[in-house]
């Protein structure tokens, strides 16, 4: 279950403006150029049910395929599509139009990096053919619509552009306390000549609301309009409008609901094309929560030059995928998974300024704020309904970021959470769930039960952030409240019966005992990980005050936890005995997939081999997993358990759980690691899901239909952060082995080759202020790695993952036999050479 929030003081302005571009050479135009540079994914069936997104830091478009505006969303149910630039959202939709006929709906739909792009009918009496492009710049409080019109015939035409506004905070939702039948005021609209103007001024007749004044401006750059009107409809072909109810019974799709109180208008130019020419006509949307003069520097800056924009965007996203390039001809899916990723998580890398903490109670109360910050930087969870700042997709996503060398994002994530938690739990060190981009808190509380896990979680993601980039600057900003983190942890245990400290974790569901099995597992890894962090700054008495409260713990585990007869971990233990109860939920495969660094030696799961092999042989079969992956509870029928309950529901963050847990003990091959792997590629680069190239928050399953046969306000996520986590953390950092200490000066590459590929390689993954280049081939009794690096000193430990049990026969580094270290860990026998990273370095490995 997810949480969310929601906040008031707001003024906003969206403007939509025409930039016409004649380019009788068309094919060679800006927009062209930069689309052409970029890889795409299209689909051309069921347009119509499937959503899409583009994505920039400060705003976002949502809609359908078929270039239509559907209402979806359900914490403000059909009010989390259209255009946002948050904390508020500007319009339900844009519409065009041709000679007063609708242009649409589209015939095929492509994904593009950073931009989405309808190939549209022949419209109008000169047939023009018409493509749209759809992108938010970075940088900027805009979307951008282009139109490249090519005639068949020369004649003149008229452009017709709906717009629809709904001026809204992203919080209160629908269902909390006050909600938006409260909170949301009507908003009017007028015609100045060449922009509709629309307006929403006035205080939310709840108490401790603040007065607003929001504006939106739809207006054309380069054109002036023959006409313009205004009026309660102008939602283009959507019109009139088919209303869901605020709450009670939905519908499977609807235009607004009973929580819109928008303006509508219409502008319309007159414009000539000849034949076989082309035109690109640019729409800007644009809008600011700070007045109308904000939002009119937000369109100029915007709608100055969009083409430009574009080729901008483009070449960011460009950069971001020349990052962690992977060649893995056995398993191309996967690939082609880890580009889409790095590109889902540019996507969701989002910005709100100017937030007001607020400590809702679960949507329960709508307080004074608490505090203020000034801005947030961070990993969205997932659009549409989860497009702010949850503590567990950071975490997850972390290790996902840090592997494409998107450092920055991980570094700004973690600063925001800890300030937000800092202002709304009164600097406790308990981390917060939920945070809105308005800066309202829905969730994790100091008075509430949950979610703890993401407290232990928090100094993990510091060790991993440091590790990764040797930033000990960012170690250091981050260290006090990662100690607060952990000592909140072991004084939860402080009047309890147990080591574990007692609160909900990952699960919130009624019938789990008092202490969860995630929660005690991170609770180890953050002691380990505050431990190491203390002693390369010399803390002695942190170090062991984690290193005592780890031990104790992590020799209590097993006893506690495992249960052989299942056989299975313990979703969690019921007081006062500490009963063991399985639920079958994928927690339980949390002490598989998590990290330990004990004495600066990475240690891949906290489960004994032999136990962990049980435990994820049961995983794999039917009651647990399907075709898109692991379920967030496994069924009856496979174990001697005796739960009754199940919901076979694949969510891609327990699938990569799964597969990083798999990795962590050797089983790489295609009925293991790579059936979930591929299971989350499939779900992203194919047809199964909405849009092509975004990954999911939930595949189709048992008890879970695919989000194109359910009602547009009763959805998953359409892309979620966290599936990434499963696919590129095994690839970068198990099998090809990546382990960067560069705290402790220390990098290690210890690729891990699958069974039935002999050869995955990576160049330009980012180390530090560094990149290297990693190849690992298998052939027959043959390990051979080569590694590259530059802009790096360090100590580099470099060879390769045998299977457990192998006998090293000879290895050389670079031609010349040398001396080697072999250690034994859960993922198979590591050999390995140091050296000194800076130059090429070839292992060659001889086993039996």
């Amino acid at each position: 279950m997810r949480r969310t929030s929601f906040v008031v003081t707001l003024l906003v302005t969206v403007l939509i403006s025409i930039l016409a571009v004649p380019a009788s050479a068309a094919k060679a135009g800006p927009l062209v150029r930069a689309a052409a540079a970029s890889p795409t994914l299209s689909v051309s069936s069921n347009l119509t049910n499937r959503r899409y997104v583009a994505a920039g830091d400060r705003a976002y478009d949502l809609g359908s395929e078929d270039g239509r505006y559907p209402a979806m969303g359900f914490h403000t149910r059909g009010e989390m599509g259209g255009i946002w630039t948050p904390p508020i959202k500007l319009l339900d939709g844009i519409w065009f139009g041709i000679n007063g006929q609708w242009i649409g709906p589209a015939t095929s739909f492509t994904s593009g990096f950073g931009y989405a792009q309808m190939a549209l009918p022949t419209t109008g009496s000169n047939r023009l053919k018409i493509t749209r492009t759809d992108f938010a710049p970075d940088g900027r409080r805009a979307v951008e619509f282009g139109l490249t019109l090519t005639a068949s015939n020369s004649a003149p035409f008229e452009l017709n552009v709906d717009a629809h506004s709904e001026l809204m905070d992203a919080y209160p939702w629908g269902f909390t306390t006050p909600n938006q039948l409260d909170f949301n005021l009507p908003d009017t609209a007028a015609f100045n000549g060449k922009q509709l103007v629309f307006q929403e001024n006035g205080t939310p007749p709840v108490a401790n609301a603040m007065p607003h004044s929001w504006a939106a401006v739809v207006g054309a750059t380069g054109l002036t309009p023959a006409s313009g009107t205004t009026g309660s409809a102008f939602r283009g072909p959507q019109d009139p409008p088919v209303i869901c109810p605020a709450s009670g019974a939905d519908i499977f799709r609807c235009d607004d609901t009973g929580f819109g109180k928008g303006a509508g208008g219409e502008l319309t130019y007159k414009l000539m094309l000849h034949a076989k020419t082309s035109m690109t006509v640019w729409f800007t949307v644009a809008g600011s929560d700070q007045g109308l003069a904000a939002a009119q520097t937000e369109y100029q800056a915007a709608s100055a030059n969009p083409a430009a924009e574009l080729q901008a965007k483009v070449t960011s996203r460009l950069a971001l995928d020349s990052q962690t390039r992977v060649s893995l001809p056995g398993d191309p899916a996967l690939a082609a998974a880890v580009t889409w990723s790095k590109q889902d998580m540019a996507d969701l890398t989002q910005q709100a300024d100017n937030l007001s903490i607020r400590r809702t109670e679960q949507g329960t109360v709508y307080p004074p704020p608490a505090g203020t910050l000034p801005s947030i930087r961070f990993e969205g969870a997932g659009f549409p309904d989860y497009p702010w700042m949850f503590a567990t997709d950071q975490e997850y996503t972390m290790f996902a970021l840090l592997a494409a060398g998107q450092f920055a994002t991980a570094e700004n994530g973690l600063r925001s959470l800890a300030a937000a938690s800092d202002i709304a739990n009164n600097k406790s060190g308990k981390v917060v769930h939920e945070t809105v981009t308005d800066g309202s808190v829905y969730f994790g509380l100091n008075d509430e039960p949950g979610d703890i896990d993401e407290t232990a979680k928090f100094p993990n993601a510091v060790a991993m952030v440091w590790r990764w980039t040797g930033d000990s600057s960012f170690r250091d900003e981050m260290y006090d409240f990662s100690k607060r983190n952990m000592e909140y942890m072991v004084n939860l245990t402080a009047s309890d019966d147990d080591v574990w400290p007692d609160g909900s974790g990952n699960v919130e569901a009624p019938g789990l005992g008092e202490d969860k099995v995630d929660v005690a597992v991170y609770t180890i890894r953050g002691l380990l990980d505050l431990a190491d962090m203390a002693a390369s700054k010399g803390d002695t008495a942190t170090v062991n005050f984690a290193l005592s409260n780890a031990k104790t713990m992590e020799s209590a585990f097993q006893d506690a936890w495992w249960m052989p007869s299942i056989p299975q971990y313990a979703d969690s233990l019921k007081d006062p005995a500490n009963s063991q109860l399985m639920q079958r939920w994928w927690i339980g495969v949390t002490p598989i997939e998590a990290e330990l660094y004990k004495d600066g030696v990475q240690q891949p799961g906290l489960a004994p081999k032999a136990d962990a092999l049980q435990a994820l042989a049961l995983r794999e079969t039917s009651c647990y997993s399907g075709t898109y992956g692991m379920y967030v509870e496994g069924a009856p029928g496979c174990d001697p358990g005796t739960w009754p309950n199940k919901a076979q529901v694949a969510y891609t963050l327990n699938t990569g759980v799964m597969a990083v847990g798999l990795g962590n003990y050797g089983l790489l091959g295609p009925t293991d690691q790579q059936r979930y792997t591929d299971a989350l590629a499939q779900l992203q680069i194919g047809s199964v899901e909405e849009q092509p190239g975004a990954m999911p928050e939930i595949g189709p399953s048992p008890d879970f239909k695919a989000n194109v046969d359910q009602p547009f306000n009763e959805r998953s996520s359409l892309n979620q952060a966290w599936g990434t986590y499963g696919v590129l953390w095994p690839v970068v950092h198990q099998q090809l082995g990546v382990d960067p200490q560069l705290g402790h000066g220390l990098l290690e590459v210890l690729p891990s080759v699958p069974p039935n590929q002999s050869t995955v390689s990576g160049s330009a993954i980012r180390i530090g202020t560094g990149t290297i280049d990693v190849t690992a081939m298998h052939s027959g009794n043959t390990w051979t790695t080569t590694m590259t690096s530059s802009g790096l000193a360090c100590t580099l430990h470099v060879g390769a993952t045998l299977p457990a049990g192998s006998t090293v026969q000879s290895v050389t580094l670079n031609g010349t036999p040398v001396a080697y270290q072999v250690r034994d860990t859960n993922s198979g026998r590591q050999v390995l050479v140091s050296t000194a990273c800076g130059s090429t370095a070839q292992v060659k490995i001889v086993a039996s």
